[in-house]
């Protein structure tokens, strides 16, 4: 076999193809350890409102591990959403320091009871804001549902005068509202039906109770052909 010229040049070249192999991981695993490279600026594409340049900055950097060729944008863009106040990052390397990042923060539109804020896409996140916001209660998962039935009850009552404060979902799936004028209003189970019958209720307002000149404080939609009132006491 050692004599034969095309079985040594065979082995020979696989010697060789071995070699370079190695040569190249070598040489791969040296500049992902080497301290050249480093990534010395992280630029945003576009101004935050709530999210700050340093709370940026801190939770990239915690997530660079290496130089600009051992980084991992997506453990970046990982730690970067983990931010109370953003919803979606992307982060692209760009030759030969630089990272950019896109935020996308959350648009609140509601607080979740008493430890979170709801988004416009009914997502629950932990920021925090003095904002004056309605409020939201319900089983959990149920966010989204109750951020969607939102929007339409304050679109429904919007003819009374006053704005949806308050919505609540039981655990029994019972809607309720609130309303900034202190009316408080029960419309039972079947959100799509709770739906309809508030809106008979607000028609028929002004006709109606609208003619009373006591303020009313609670109103019962749970009937199918009706609904019950509890007038406020009178002052004095």
């Amino acid at each position: 076999m050692w004599d034969n010229p095309r079985i040594l040049n065979m082995a020979a070249g696989t010697l060789v193809g071995i070699a370079v192999i190695v040569f190249a991981i070598t040489a791969i695993a040296l500049v992902l350890r080497s301290p050249l490279f480093p990534v010395t600026r992280i630029e945003l594409t576009h101004a935050l409102g709530k999210t700050n340049r340093e709370e940026i900055e801190a939770a990239a950097r915690a997530h660079i591990k290496g130089n600009f060729f051992a980084l991992a944008p997506a453990q970046v863009r990982a730690g970067l959403e983990e931010l109370p106040w953003v919803r979606r990052a992307s982060v692209r390397r760009v030759w030969p320091d630089r990272l950019e990042v896109t935020l996308e923060e959350h648009v609140p539109l509601a607080r979740w009871g008493e430890a979170a804020l709801i988004d416009v896409y009914g997502e629950r996140f932990s920021g925090s804001t003095d904002e004056r916001l309605p409020v939201l209660f319900g089983p959990a998962g149920s966010e989204q549902e109750l951020a969607q039935r939102y929007a339409r009850f304050a679109r429904t009552v919007t003819p009374l005068g006053a704005k949806l404060e308050r919505v609540i979902l039981s655990e029994r799936r019972a809607w309720q509202l609130g309303l900034d004028n202190g009316l408080h209003i029960m419309l039972g189970r079947d959100a799509d039906g709770a739906e309809a019958r508030l809106a008979r209720f607000v028609e028929a307002h002004a006709a109606t109770l609208g003619r009373i000149s006591r303020s009313h404080r609670y109103v019962d939609l749970r009937y199918p052909n009706g609904f019950a009132l509890r007038l406020a006491q009178p002052s004095g």
